[in-house]
């Protein structure tokens, strides 16, 4: 039996405001009933890196927030700490930039939690016997919530040819040894022109991997690979921003990895998630960036489902289904054309869906359900 997933488009024939027909959908996922009074729900979203303009409006969220306040449970908005240097790399940053795009506490109706601590390293590892990986840290205050409601702005992605739900639950729930553990199977590196020996990394190394070079004129550090345990602490503490990831892992790999993240984040949570893709100011990248370039289609509305592959399925398929923008990265590609294929040539996107579907996190048949003013 295909999956539902609930679909509202941008049309208005009853002249109710948008951000009226998120309602529409929570209801229709039955939200109602689903949590214990008082029970602390986090929002996962992407808050966007400073300078990105395509991460999802404030006001969506602050729908979502106000819907759940009713049913009387505890909203907060939640992300985890990203593992590259940037905007959102520690909880500091992270809530700075959160407040400056727009969701202060006053603008949403909810505190934000960054769900993997100060630096990224709280995390709880939790064990399941999948095909690549057998142990997966989480960010501790996600397994802890009483349930999630995630919102993901589905766009493009250079690494996985689309982003969805599933890397939201994947990568986005993952603390920083799992984000490296995803992106990397080397350990990090030190840039020898940026180090300047000040001994962050060493200090910070729970293992002492960080070792002085010796014998060479200016002083500096490398990481010893037999001890590091990639957990990825000196890319964040390091003053410098010197150390980095080694991004080798194989797309094919890195997305079977992704998609088991996901599934642990699932089954690590007893399936109390729910979840909304908005396919809206569709970018060709991701909200990591920070930047953003023209969307490759039309808005085309939001969906929703309790399967989380079954909606990104059904997202990918309401992209490829329009004719590309122009003007956009896909320009000239035309209705029924995969604009993700166009985009990443080489990236089979399929295989984070079929992996996942493998892992029992969901299924890739659905049936579209649209959601109209009024009733279904």
């Amino acid at each position: 039996m295909a999956s539902p997933v609930y679909f509202v488009d941008l049309h208005l024939k009853k002249k109710i405001s948008l951000l009226q027909k998120v309602n529409l959908l929570l209801s229709a996922l039955g939200l109602e009933g689903r949590f214990r009074k008082g029970a602390l729900v986090g929002v996962k979203l992407h808050f966007g890196e400073a300078g990105n303009l395509a991460h999802l409006r404030p006001q969506w969220v602050r729908q979502v927030v106000d819907y759940l306040k009713a049913l009387s449970v505890k909203p907060f908005l939640t992300d985890t700490n990203t593992l590259y240097r940037g905007s959102r790399s520690d909880t500091v940053v992270h809530l700075e930039t959160a407040i400056r795009n727009g969701f202060d506490f006053a603008v949403v109706g909810a505190p934000i939690v960054i769900a993997d601590g100060l630096r990224g390293n709280t995390y709880e590892e939790v064990k399941f016997d999948f095909p690549v990986l057998k142990k997966f840290y989480l960010a501790k205050e996600i397994v802890r919530a009483d349930g999630l409601v995630v919102l993901t702005h589905f766009k493009g992605h250079e690494l996985s040819g689309f982003g969805g739900t599933l890397k939201n639950l994947g990568m986005g729930c993952a603390a920083r040894k799992g984000k490296l553990e995803q992106h990397s199977t080397l350990a990090p590196k030190i840039d020898k022109r940026r180090c300047v020996a000040c001994g962050t990394c060493a200090e910070f190394c729970p293992v002492g991997a960080p070792e002085p070079v010796e014998g060479v004129k200016k002083p500096r550090y490398r990481i010893n690979e037999k001890r590091c345990i990639g957990c990825g602490e000196c890319i964040a503490v390091c003053p410098e921003e010197a150390i980095k990831v080694q991004w080798n892992e194989r797309a094919e790999l890195f997305m079977r990895k992704m998609a088991e993240y996901a599934a642990a984040t699932f089954f690590s949570l007893q399936q109390r998630l729910f979840f909304l893709n908005f396919v809206l100011q569709v970018s060709p990248a991701c909200d990591c960036y920070p930047f953003n370039d023209y969307p490759l289609v039309q808005d085309l509305g939001i969906l929703a489902s309790q399967d989380p592959v079954a909606l990104d399925q059904a997202s990918v398929d309401l992209v490829n289904r329009e004719a590309a923008l122009s003007g956009s990265k896909v320009a000239g590609a035309e209705a029924g054309e995969d604009k993700f294929r166009r985009l990443y040539p080489g990236l089979p996107w399929e295989i984070t869906l079929e992996h996942a579907e493998k892992l029992g996190l969901g299924q890739r048949a659905y049936e579209l359900i649209k959601l109209e003013e009024g009733g279904s």
